[in-house]
């Protein structure tokens, strides 16, 4: 029996919810609760139920304060059910205080620093560096596990393992769910720092689904730079990667029609770029370059900044941005730094000097598809058709964005006429 007109606008509410809403209302519920494992299920509790209920009535005033609420509700029962219930008594007595002063049409309460704050604790040191920043993105930020994957150019099946043997640990080692003291800061700093910048970048360039840019993950990590700023104030790095964010930001109505094609940055209208955002962000890198502690994301936000302030793309010097990527390979052997120099190189030097330079990449960027849809604009270049509609097939395959993948179509029919 087909899905009603009620049950599939449910579904879509509720999928819409979950894409959107669920890390702030997993950062608040891990607050309350002090269980990831616990949070996480009385969530998905929450939004099960919210598939029956939305279908049989309509949808709520405010669908995030409705499943906050619920998801409360699941945990009150879930905790009288424990057979370790004194464990977890100061918190059953908090959901039972927020229970009974919160109604359905109020917003959930935010507490500004609230995602921040459970990003410190995620990142504690006890978990290495990589799987804390995984399980804070997965957890409390929302992103999905293949959306992680590709950030760390790894597989969707290891990302998930890591996760689960993330949890596991959390559990065992008993890390605690407190703000770390500001003197214990500098050890999470840089994980902290990574989780900002790898949510505005899947916000900048999304993974999967219709849009090529997701606005609510760029300016979510907008606001915790600022937020990191003001707490942690005169820091270099956290001047660069706010200016970094800024100044990408700043070129999103240039990125893509008003059909959600994909404009490539050669043919941008870059009237259309924020000037105000970019001579802010370009204050503030000149304040962090001046303190002289270099940086990853200051020599980011350097590349970023000679493109924002280039009067054209042929006018841009390409030399300095590839210098500026030799900067940041020795501060971080990445090898997608070295991919982003190959394409500057093409236009700083020949597409034929990129070509040298990409031949290395192919094993560390086997399945990374902007490896491939560069490959196949190098081989374009050059007049090498028949390698070029390869690479291009290649990236086509390797693309889950829709606006993505029908851009490097558009690229690939261009070849076959």
């Amino acid at each position: 029996m087909p899905a009603s007109p009620s049950e599939l606008q449910a579904h879509a509410a509720v999928a819409h919810a979950a894409r959107e809403h669920s890390g702030r209302l997993l950062a608040l519920l891990i607050r309350d609760l002090r269980d990831f494992h616990l949070a996480q299920d009385c969530l998905q509790d929450a939004l099960e139920s919210a598939v029956v209920h939305w279908s049989r009535n309509s949808l709520p005033h405010s669908p995030e304060a409705w499943l906050l609420q619920t998801a409360r509700r699941k945990a009150i029962d879930r905790i009288r059910r424990m057979r370790n219930f004194e464990r977890l008594s100061d918190e059953y007595a908090r959901l039972l205080e927020l229970d009974q002063s919160t109604q359905e049409q109020e917003e959930p309460e935010v507490i500004p620093d609230e995602r921040l704050r459970l990003i410190f604790i995620c990142c504690h040191p006890a978990i290495d560096e990589k799987t804390r920043i995984v399980l804070t993105l997965r957890t409390l930020c929302g992103l999905t596990t293949t959306e992680i994957a590709r950030a760390f150019l790894d597989t969707p099946d290891a990302m998930a393992q890591r996760l689960v043997r993330a949890r596991h640990k959390i559990k065992k080692a008993g890390i605690p769910y407190e703000l770390p003291r500001e003197d214990m800061w500098a050890e999470r700093l840089q994980s902290v720092l990574s989780v900002i910048y790898l949510v505005f970048n899947e916000g900048y360039a999304a993974t999967s689904g219709q849009h090529v840019l997701r606005h609510e993950l760029c300016e979510e990590a907008i606001r915790l730079g600022r937020m990191m700023l003001h707490l942690k104030p005169g820091e270099a790095e956290i001047e660069g990667l706010l200016a970094l964010m800024l100044l990408n930001h700043a070129r999103r109505k240039g990125r893509a029609t008003a059909d959600d094609d994909l404009i490539p940055l050669d043919q941008q209208n870059r009237q259309l770029w924020d000037q105000a955002q970019i001579k802010e962000a370009t204050d503030l890198l000149v304040t962090a370059l001046k303190r002289q502690q270099p940086g990853v994301y200051q020599l980011q936000a350097a590349i970023s900044a000679i493109h924002a302030e280039s009067p054209s793309h042929a006018a841009t010097p390409w030399h300095e941005i590839v210098l500026l990527y030799d900067g940041l390979h020795a501060l971080s052997n990445n090898p997608v730094y070295l991919l982003n120099r190959a394409v500057a190189l093409s236009y700083a030097q020949s597409p034929e000097a990129a070509l040298d330079a990409l031949v290395p990449l192919v094993l560390p960027l086997g399945d990374y598809q902007p490896f491939y849809a560069a490959h196949a604009d190098v081989l374009r270049r050059l007049g090498r058709i028949v390698e070029a509609k390869q690479a291009y097939q290649r990236a086509i395959t390797l693309s889950h964005n829709n606006s993505e993948r029908a851009f490097l179509q558009s690229r690939l029919a261009m070849l076959s006429k």
